[in-house]
């Protein structure tokens, strides 16, 4: 899954990372990897801090959201990784990591309904809480229901 994920990264990099002056060559993958685990962290330290039914509405209902807080929450963390690791100004980091993170924030929400996706969100809380999918399926299911 994690590799899935870097993969959705990568392929939705293109303006903001691969196509991006400030962003040497040489650091492509290391910038797309530093995305992927921002989406990672963040997820999962949103179920750790007791907030899963907040992040279950976030993926059932992307459209109710303007300004998603989730999708706001992993753009500070990978903005700060940016400005921190490769000395991008704070601004310009903010826009890098906007231009990335919500349209691949956005594709694995409108994904995650569908279960005959990478992405479902069974997988996605699955692979973040590393509980087997039955156990997963199983408590999304009675989570529905409340």
């Amino acid at each position: 899954m994690f590799e899935k994920l870097f993969m959705l990264v990568k392929n939705n990099a293109g303006t903001a990372v691969v196509n991006n002056p400030i962003i040497p060559a040489k650091y492509h993958d290391a910038v797309i990897n530093e995305a992927s685990s921002s989406i990672i962290e963040v997820l999962k330290r949103q179920m750790e801090n007791g907030k899963l039914k907040d992040m279950i509405k976030y993926f059932q209902y992307p459209d109710i959201y303007n300004n998603n807080p989730l999708i706001s929450r992993i753009v500070s963390k990978f903005a700060t990784k940016l400005n921190d690791y490769y000395d991008i100004d704070a601004d310009e980091a903010q826009l890098i990591a906007k231009q990335l993170i919500a349209p691949v924030m956005q594709k694995i929400m409108t994904q995650s309904g569908d279960q005959h996706n990478d992405f479902t969100l069974s997988k996605l809380l699955s692979m973040l809480s590393d509980n087997s999918s039955y156990e997963m399926n199983s408590w999304l299911s009675q989570l529905a229901v409340a």
